[in-house]
């Protein structure tokens, strides 16, 4: 069993950063690979990034390609989302999430509750 806890969202300005960061509980972060997802109101949730257990590899959706980076620390079991030049269709819940597989295809186990992004002037 993992435990999700995300943290770091708020208000921000257009253009500006934001750095979220995920907690997770349990001995075996290592093992999992790590993804970020956001869902803006009235739209499905979509995939953002994510990170294998080594960190070695990652992935992003072209949407925040070049101005996103995810990393993870596995002393302290967390995963972060860094973002840069923050656009107001970056506004949504962003939500954590870990699985045991890399293949992308592969559903996510665990879930976080979410934190809010905001991005306006």
């Amino acid at each position: 069993q993992v435990q999700l806890v995300e943290s770091g969202g708020g208000l921000v300005q257009p253009g500006g950063s934001l750095r979220l960061s995920c907690a997770a509980s349990g001995r075996t972060f290592r093992l999992y690979t790590m993804g970020w997802f956001r869902q803006a109101p009235g739209k499905e949730r979509e995939f953002v990034a994510a990170i294998s257990g080594s960190g070695k590899s990652t992935y992003y959706v072209n949407s925040v390609k070049g101005r996103s980076t995810i990393s993870r620390d596995s002393g302290k079991n967390t995963v972060y989302l860094l973002m840069d030049s923050l656009k107001p269709e970056d506004t949504a819940v962003y939500f954590c999430a870990a699985k045991a597989a890399w293949a992308p295809s592969a559903p996510y186990d665990y879930w976080g509750q979410g934190t809010q992004v905001t991005v306006s002037s």
